[in-house]
């Protein structure tokens, strides 16, 4: 049987769907209620999992690449068109991809009914989250018209480059100013830069305040710097004119074009980002020119990031914790020792502290691996203890430990969970992670000397000292850093103010210990200090714990 309409049939709608695909971008369909029979754009097979372009069991089917969670309310609003309580079909909800992906749809659809009976519904399915071929806020083409662009000029390699803006800070102005009001500024900032565009060039807009220009003419990237610089001129100009309502600037990030022969458009527009990413993070309101080894390093810092994650979540695989001995300069022997972590990957091996703790803390992980940390130490300082019963245990404690854990929980019932006395922990922050923060390393501080445990304040001279933390934190010692001791070693100047300082902490009871202590003529000039402890590799190296049980306890 089929289904007509004032002499149309569904067949001849299905030709007709066949012809209009090729001129849109939705997909059309016709679904015959009369014989349970569904029929799509063809395109439609490409992009979603339909089984095919037209079948019967339409709602059976429709569960195959409809997203599960949308089903009931998909058949529900069917069984309402079914039983005339409504002509119009015009839902929100997800459809399964060829990749997949749940993607977002409106399905609209007109149901004809002959005699008050339905006989098909004709109707039309767009992507709602889709990415746009135009921007009406800032009157330019969008991310679809760039990659059709972009493409189009593959075919031979192209001269020129692609620069990459983004307005610095815009939240800010959304915050303070209204969204409408962000509108306006992303209008005037496309306005500003086409007024830069030279000829050949096409502008478009890349994602929320980030803008491309694409330039495949005989241009280098002196010439890219300078058309950056009369954008953020025209900018400031328009600053100005606009009364100062709100001053903002523009970054730039600038990549040649025979960087990208080969290259996929994906790939185009992930070393683009880069590029304005870096300029971002070299301070803003300036431009960065692509370079491969920047590339490579931050290509590294993502795998390395990865690498940490994986082995926190396979049971802190890698990661080691190592002891270097502290020395008592009454006695000359070995009072205790610092824990110091370590991390190796069979694809970096031996991983530089200072280039993975800082990703650590980045991304948060500090906080399960400086437990993990934590738990080693203190399990180390308590095999020990039973050959060196005084025998002590300095600990590093990251400052977003500090901020976004409940480090003084973890701390307390690990010395409890071993049973070291608590005059046996030492606990030490940097110096630098003081920087910025808040009460809540007055707290810490002041509970774990409360239960007897010891503080010490490391890194001390490098770059940040103020001693308003010694009179805040009251810390029990204080570690002169390696760089400090250096400076002190090779210049008279740096040695005096070394040596008041040091005066200074005795004066407060405070203990000294001089890190970075590598050979006899270092340990003779630093002995003129007085210091309280050293540590260093004259003393020894940071090791396993197996390896420092047998070359510094037994």
């Amino acid at each position: 049987m089929t289904t007509e309409f004032h002499g149309l049939t569904v067949d001849q709608i299905c030709e007709a769907i066949d012809t209009l695909t090729p001129c849109m971008d939705d997909f059309v369909y016709v679904y015959d209620l009369v014989n349970d029979f569904y029929y799509i754009s063809k395109l439609a097979v490409k992009r979603f999992c339909l089984p095919s372009n037209q079948f019967h069991n339409v709602i059976e089917n429709h569960a195959k690449f409809v997203y599960p969670a949308d089903i009931p309310m998909l058949q529900q609003d069917l069984e309402e068109l079914v039983a005339g309580k409504k002509d119009f079909h015009d839902l929100l909800y997800r459809w399964i991809s060829v990749d997949n992906d749940p993607i977002w749809i409106n399905c609209r659809g007109y149901v004809v009914r002959h005699d008050s009976k339905p006989l098909y519904m004709l109707g039309c399915i767009n992507e709602i989250g889709a990415r746009q071929k135009a921007d009406n806020v800032s009157g330019l083409l969008g991310v679809t018209s760039l990659k059709n662009s972009f493409l189009a000029e593959q075919t031979t390699p192209p001269d020129g480059y692609l620069l990459r803006l983004g307005i610095d800070n815009f939240k800010e102005i959304n915050e303070k100013l209204g969204t409408d009001y962000g509108d306006l500024i992303l209008k005037r900032t496309a306005e500003c830069i086409t007024a830069c565009l030279l000829p050949g060039q096409k502008l478009f807009r890349a994602v929320a305040d980030e803008y491309l220009i694409v330039n495949f003419s005989k241009r280098n990237t002196e010439e890219a710097i300078e058309q950056y610089k009369r954008i953020r001129q025209t900018i400031d100009t328009f600053v100005k004119e606009n009364n100062y309502e709100v001053i903002y600037t523009i970054s730039g990030g600038i990549l040649k074009n025979e960087q990208l022969c080969g290259s996929s458009f994906s790939d185009a527009m992930k070393l683009s980002e880069f590029s304005l990413n870096e300029a971002k993070r070299h301070g803003k309101n300036c431009c960065y020119i692509f370079c491969e080894k920047d590339y490579e390093k931050f290509l590294r810092r993502r795998l390395l990031s990865q690498l940490l994650k994986r082995a926190v979540t396979h049971d802190f695989q890698g990661f080691e914790a190592y002891l270097q001995p502290l020395v008592d300069t009454d006695t000359n022997t070995i009072y205790g020792a610092e824990s110091l972590m370590r991390f190796h990957t069979e694809e970096f091996g031996m991983v530089s502290p200072g280039e993975f703790i800082p990703l650590l803390e980045e991304s948060g992980l500090i906080i399960p691996v400086g437990k993990w940390m934590l738990n080693e130490a203190l399990c180390f300082c308590h095999e020990i203890q039973k050959i060196i019963p005084d025998f002590k245990i300095s600990i590093n404690i990251s400052y977003v430990q500090v901020l976004k854990s409940n480090i003084i929980a973890e701390i307390l019932n690990a010395v409890e969970y071993y049973h070291l006395p608590p005059s046996t922990v030492i606990i030490e922050l940097t110096e630098s992670g003081l920087v910025g923060s808040d009460q809540r390393i007055t707290k810490l501080w002041a509970r774990l000397k409360e239960k007897g445990i010891c503080l010490a304040l490391d890194d001390f001279g490098t770059g940040y000292s103020n001693f308003q933390y010694l009179n805040e934190l009251k810390p029990d010692i204080i570690k002169i850093d390696r760089t400090f001791t250096t400076k002190a070693i090779a210049n008279d100047y740096e040695f005096k103010l070394l040596s008041l300082m040091s005066n200074m902490a005795h004066s407060l009871d405070l203990r000294i210990c001089v890190e970075g202590v590598e050979n006899p003529s270092e340990l003779t000039r630093m002995k003129e200090l007085l210091p309280d402890y050293y540590q260093g590799y004259y003393f020894g190296r940071p090791c396993p714990f197996q390896e420092f049980q047998e070359n510094f306890v037994n």
